[in-house]
């Protein structure tokens, strides 16, 4: 017995290996391959999305009945009748037709229907001696009621819009099928087309002779043809050649009648332009604009400005028409060598009268006195009338030193007495502010003298007297004076008037 247990005991020992025994190394390797093939990271489940279950097949009676229902509501909204089936409903009709792949055949459907609409309008206009204005009031009621009927079925028809026209090549959205549907058979018709834009060109005439018009008419009907892309090929180019052939005529007439005044002239050129651009801004096209303006200033200014200057322009510089001068330099400038040619006749104006101040002996005792008063007067017409222009303020130099020097040295003897008449004691007339501003528009007359020599020697023989006799009003005139003289012609030049004071 003892040995039987014994032997019990042993086998057991052998099957259960002793707690504190370590694993053998392959028992290991094999637990560290099947533990690396546990996933310990967080797991997600992937969202499959499978293709959607086609929509189950509709009778062929439930098809037939949703078109007529669709059809019926159509054409009622082409009648501006009242649709029997709610909206929804109809747009739901739409979306599952569309499911059941016959989208193509519910466009084609509705196509029919607006060209078979659209060609009943058209027969509203082509009754004869309908007259203009009725005829444009009814294109508008009309085109206005269609664009409505149009809006109405495409929200009708919204899920076939995106769901199949964004998807097929060469299919026009229900808007654009819309409004090219009318397009083609309505305002592509001779007799239509030209009732149309000759009745549009009639308004524009009528307002251009002082005319009250309906404007709100005339914008929506030219917006029509924008709207349908025949704008520019049927209105703009029969527009453009009648306002051409208006400023044409109309800038001849004005100019040739040569008792009509040039302010009045350069007034209606004004007011003609500013009505052109009002035009645009409420019912032309904006893309008119340029070839719009450019014919009014091409009939109006270019064609004219010289005869306009020849005829007006020494006027407005002598009656000193400031306001007058100010459009005259608006309106040249907008066409080319326009400025360059009034400059040029300024300058011949200039030219002109300064001649006549300098060449008169009787005006001589005046003579410093008026130029000064002049140069004044074309410095403020340059800085108020003519922009600050530098190449009217330069033609204005020029042309003083071409006037001033045509008389040999007596400018310059008059410009020295003047100075003399200032400088003497007893003249009241100048505070020492005054004397400075004066001696600075003297020291200008001056610059444009060639004859200096003759000046200086005039100027130091008053200057000596007024020293010599104590009849110098200012002494701090007499010095800023020479100071100004030193600086614009050199040390040289007033050495010998300031060594008069240290004698």
């Amino acid at each position: 017995m003892g040995s039987v247990a014994e032997k019990r005991v042993t086998r057991e020992e052998e099957e259960t290996p002793p707690k504190n025994k370590r694993p053998r190394i392959d028992e290991m390797e094999d637990r560290r391959e099947n533990f690396s093939q546990i996933n310990l990271a967080p797991t997600t489940k992937k969202l499959v999305i499978k293709n959607l279950k086609k929509q189950p097949k509709v009778p062929d009676v439930f098809v037939s009945k949703s078109m007529g229902v669709l059809e019926r509501a159509v054409i009622a909204i082409q009648k501006s009748e009242k649709i029997d089936t709610s909206l929804e409903e109809l747009y739901k009709l739409v979306e599952v037709l569309c499911g059941q792949g016959m989208a193509e055949q519910v466009y084609s459907k509705l196509k029919e229907l607006i060209e078979t609409h659209v060609t009943e309008i058209r027969g509203q206009f082509l009754g004869e001696n309908m007259d203009k204005l009725i005829f444009m009031k009814k294109m508008n009621e009309v085109f206005s009621n269609y664009c409505q009927q149009i809006k109405m079925c495409r929200s009708i028809f919204l899920y076939l819009d995106r769901k199949y026209v964004l998807n097929a090549q060469g299919v026009l959205s229900i808007w654009e099928l819309g409004l090219d549907t009318f397009r083609k058979r309505v305002l592509t018709d001779k007799v239509v087309q030209t009732r149309t834009v000759d009745g549009s060109l009639m308004l524009i005439e009528q307002e251009r002779h002082g005319d009250v018009i309906d404007r709100v008419l005339l914008k929506c009907i030219l917006r029509m043809l924008s709207d349908l892309q025949i704008y520019k090929d049927a209105f703009e180019q029969k527009f453009l050649g009648a306002t051409d052939r208006l400023y044409s005529t109309e800038g001849n007439q004005l100019v040739n009648d040569k008792e009509a005044p040039v302010p009045e002239y350069l007034a209606h050129v004004q007011k003609r332009l500013e009505e052109e651009y009002d035009r645009v801004t409420h019912y032309l096209d904006s893309s008119s604009r340029w070839q719009l303006i450019h014919i009014v200033e091409k009939h109006l200014i270019a064609n004219h400005y010289e005869t306009i200057l020849n005829r007006g322009l020494d006027n407005l510089l002598e009656e000193n028409r400031m306001a007058d001068l100010k459009l005259l330099y608006s309106l040249v400038k907008r066409v080319k060598d326009g400025l360059e040619k009034l400059c040029s006749k300024m300058a011949e104006y200039i030219q002109k009268r300064g001649k006549v101040i300098v060449s008169d002996p009787e005006r001589d005792k005046m003579m410093v006195q008026e130029l000064l008063e002049y140069k004044e007067k074309l410095d403020l017409v340059i800085e108020q009338c003519f922009d600050n222009n530098e190449k009217f303020t330069t033609a204005l130099k020029d042309s003083f030193v071409k006037f001033i020097n045509q008389r040999q040295n007596k400018p310059a003897e008059m410009v020295a007495k003047f100075m003399d008449s200032k400088l003497r004691a007893g003249n009241k007339e100048s505070s020492e502010e005054e004397m400075e501003r004066l001696q600075d528009k003297i020291m200008v007359l001056f610059r444009f003298i060639h004859g200096k020599d003759v000046f200086e020697g005039f100027y130091k023989k008053d200057l000596a007297k007024r020293l010599l006799h104590g009849k110098s009003a200012s002494v701090d005139s007499e010095k800023s004076m020479i100071s100004k003289l030193k600086i614009e012609c050199g040390a040289a030049f007033t050495s010998k008037l300031e060594g008069m004071f240290k004698d």
